[in-house]
């Protein structure tokens, strides 16, 4: 992907992730960025808690494409969950699933964590963002409406804040693109601790 005899051409970031929500966000503020997609283990350990899992997450996809793309300036790994009673609530399976986790957080607060790590050769930063979401009461309408509209399905909690979710998510607490998924300032913040300044940077992928 990089020539290493033209560092001119090295992206500041390789995304370590497929999600076109964390790829948006990066884009929108400005960050260049390329993509490469780690394929691990995302299974939770025995007694993990979430927030390292997510941490754990973040920094495995981080260095096993920091392994494959030695001459990146920055690989950025992340992995978000919704926590629900200190419950991980994963992907839906089903739109039953789906609906059950709604029902769950309708009407209460729950948490976003999104574990994010930076790799820049053999220095790794990592932490855990944390955000509360409280969702208004739903009417069981609303929740068949919403977990037949599709938006769900491949969403951490059965929800993406950023669609038809907004019309229910009423109080944040804590940063919003975090639970969009991925909390941009803190990697700018990470990225500068490392010595790099991403929106100075004019590399290109």
């Amino acid at each position: 992907m990089t020539d290493k005899h033209n560092s001119d051409l090295r992206p500041t970031i390789v995304l370590a992730s497929a999600s076109p929500r964390r790829a948006e966000l990066l884009a929108s503020a400005g960050i260049s960025f390329c993509i490469r997609p780690a394929d691990i283990d995302e299974a939770q350990l025995p007694g993990e808690t979430p927030a390292h899992y997510v941490e754990r997450l973040a920094r495995e996809k981080a260095l096993a494409i920091a392994a494959l793309e030695p001459e990146a300036q920055l690989v950025l790994g992340s992995d978000t969950t919704v926590v629900i009673d200190g419950e991980i609530a994963g992907k839906p399976i089903d739109a039953e699933d789906a609906r059950q986790m709604l029902r769950r957080i309708a009407g209460r607060w729950h948490e976003v964590l999104t574990g994010v790590a930076l790799v820049r050769g053999r220095d790794v930063l990592s932490e855990v963002v944390s955000t509360r979401v409280r969702f208004a009461p739903m009417s069981e309408e609303e929740i068949k409406w919403y977990a037949a509209s599709g938006e769900p399905d491949d969403k951490a909690g059965a929800y993406a804040i950023q669609g038809y979710a907004s019309l229910f998510a009423d109080r944040i607490e804590g940063n919003y693109s975090n639970v969009v998924g991925l909390p941009v300032a803190a990697v700018y913040r990470l990225a500068r601790e490392m010595g790099v300044e991403l929106v100075v940077s004019e590399k290109k992928c």
